[in-house]
């Protein structure tokens, strides 16, 4: 019992450790996102993933290791027995992946979405990985269930593995992907926005990091704007100025002052560049040049009327989100007038530019009337209609499939972010998604078609055939081990003794086949007694 305990837990080990395996595994559209939580919390950039991912993989290859070792044990009918060494490695395989899962729920809960968006783009797949390892233990539940001595227990095993197998056999009826449709409803590829322009090649939103991304064909330029003391809007994602700048070395006193407390002077001082050499957040800085180089580490702060321009230039629509300032900045009342002010003093066309402001709304309407009124919260189809706004923008875990066909139907176009990553763009392009705001635009870029896309009957095809194949070839393994088994029964223990000695030179077989023979006669054994010859125990029957 305590044997099958542990191994009860090694399997609950494992089958926790795959989610979270998986879990990071689809996670990797938002690694950027994960790191930017770990440095708001403790101040320091840092790449949190690799220590995660690193742990995850050698937890998982042992535990697995373990999972194939008890499926031997099991084939051979022996327990597990595992090793004190090993129960203490599977404990604290066990210990850690439950701590890393509350504190991930705690710190980025609304991650654990992806797994369940990303399963409309796997699952059909995941479904036949999973049944064809289903249908791979046929053979060891069937030689269980052959040599079992108790019904019982034969009924019990028998019972669990059809209902998985049963499960899995029907599950696709509850699998549904927008990836799943007739070629002829697939509308046009979603258009792309470089979110910070393309942060992966070139420092967060700099006039570099936006060239980058207008030289990859995006659509857009998507930003995010503070206001500085003296009232000049300008790109900074963070609070303070200590990660995207050299404000450590230029203001030390200042350091972790508010980024909107600056003025304008101060801020065009420092270098928004050195920092991405020094830190390479997307192990990208390897594969430049050195006149590449030299680029990105004369970046400076970026204001908004300089995107805008930009913008303008090259026919891109621009998007931006605005944070207030604080209760004490100079502009805490007037923050929206002076960003509109900016935005017409670029002279870039009204229609180009995504208003996501809530604040004073109907004011920015009457005054430019052409921006395209944008919502950045999840509102009724009727309250957008009341307030005028044409455009939503969300993040990608926020919208349905369904809200998605409900925009499309009422004329309201989505932008979902930050889609980084090609699977999660192909089902987002299958979904009807009109645009959508990237980190990586370079990469979505190379996807010019759905990573995949089937018919109904195409799925439909796959999915019996599957199964019945599956069927076959369980159906086939217990049959044989059944015919195994039962002819293993009819061995009397002279021939399974004799069939143990097949390896043994001929003379030898020879002997001990007249021993066992004649050994009642001649040595006077009573059947079923055992006696000694040569140093082996023989019985006779």
């Amino acid at each position: 019992q305590w044997e099958c305990l542990w191994t009860f837990i090694l399997f609950c080990t494992f089958s926790l450790l795959l989610v979270w395996f998986y879990f990071w595994w689809e996670a990797h559209n938002d690694y950027s996102e994960f790191n930017w939580f770990l440095y708001n919390r403790s101040g320091e950039w840092s790449d949190g993933t690799i220590p995660i991912l690193a742990t995850t993989a050698a937890g998982f290859t042992y535990i697995a290791f373990l999972m194939i070792l008890a499926l031997c044990h099991v084939a051979v009918g022996q327990q597990l027995n595992l090793h004190w060494l090993h129960k203490i490695g599977v404990t604290v395989a066990l210990l850690a992946t439950i701590i890393g899962v509350i504190s991930v729920t705690q710190m980025w809960g609304e991650e654990w979405d992806v797994v369940w968006i990303s399963l409309q783009a796997t699952g059909p797949f995941l479904q036949i990985g999973a049944l064809a390892a289903t249908t791979a233990l046929a053979w060891l539940v069937a030689g269980q269930v052959a040599r079992g001595e108790k019904t019982r227990f034969q009924m019990m095993v028998l019972l669990i593995y059809l209902s998985v197998l049963l499960t899995l056999y029907f599950i696709p009826l509850s699998i549904t992907s927008p990836c799943i449709m007739e070629r002829g409803s697939l509308k046009a590829a979603p258009a792309i926005i470089g979110h910070q322009g393309a942060p992966m090649l070139a420092p967060e939103n700099t006039l570099l990091s936006f060239n980058r991304a207008l030289q990859r064909n995006v659509s857009g330029l998507e930003a995010d704007v503070t206001i500085s003391l003296d009232g000049v809007p300008f790109l900074m994602r963070d609070r303070t100025l200590r990660r995207t700048t050299n404000v450590r070395r230029v203001f030390p006193e200042r350091q972790y002052e508010d980024a909107s407390l600056f003025n304008w002077t101060d801020l065009s001082s420092l270098n928004a560049g050195q920092w991405f050499l020094k830190d390479d957040p997307f192990w990208t800085v390897q594969y430049m040049s050195v006149s590449e180089r030299w680029s990105v580490g004369n970046q400076t702060l970026c204001s908004l009327e300089q995107m805008l321009e930009l913008a303008a230039k090259s026919k891109s629509s621009a998007v931006f989100t605005l944070r207030r300032p604080p209760p004490n900045h100079p502009h805490h009342h007037d923050w929206v007038n002076l960003t509109l002010d900016t935005v017409l003093r670029s002279g870039i066309p009204q229609r180009q530019v995504m208003w996501t402001v809530d604040s004073n709304r109907e004011m920015v309407r009457q005054v430019a009337p052409g921006l395209q009124q944008t919502s950045v919260q999840k509102l009724p189809l009727n309250t957008l209609h009341h307030k005028d706004i044409s455009r939503v923008l969300l993040r990608y875990n926020q919208a349905s499939v369904q809200d998605v066909r409900l925009y499309n139907e009422n004329n309201i176009s989505l932008t979902l972010y930050s889609v980084n990553a090609p699977w999660l763009y192909s089902l987002l392009w299958c979904s009807g998604v009109s645009s959508v705001s990237s980190e990586a635009p370079q990469v979505l870029r190379k996807v010019h078609y759905p990573l995949w896309l089937m018919t109904p009957d195409e799925y439909c095809l796959i999915w019996i055939s599957t199964d019945l194949i599956s069927f076959a070839v369980v159906l086939g393994i217990f049959i044989f081990q059944k015919w195994r088994m039962s002819g293993m029964r009819s061995y009397n223990p002279e021939q399974i003794m004799l069939s143990a000695a097949v390896r043994r030179s001929s003379r030898d077989v020879n002997i001990m086949k007249e021993k066992l023979i004649f050994s009642e006669v001649s040595n006077g054994v009573s059947s079923d007694e055992p006696y000694m010859e040569n140093g082996f125990n023989y019985y006779t029957n």
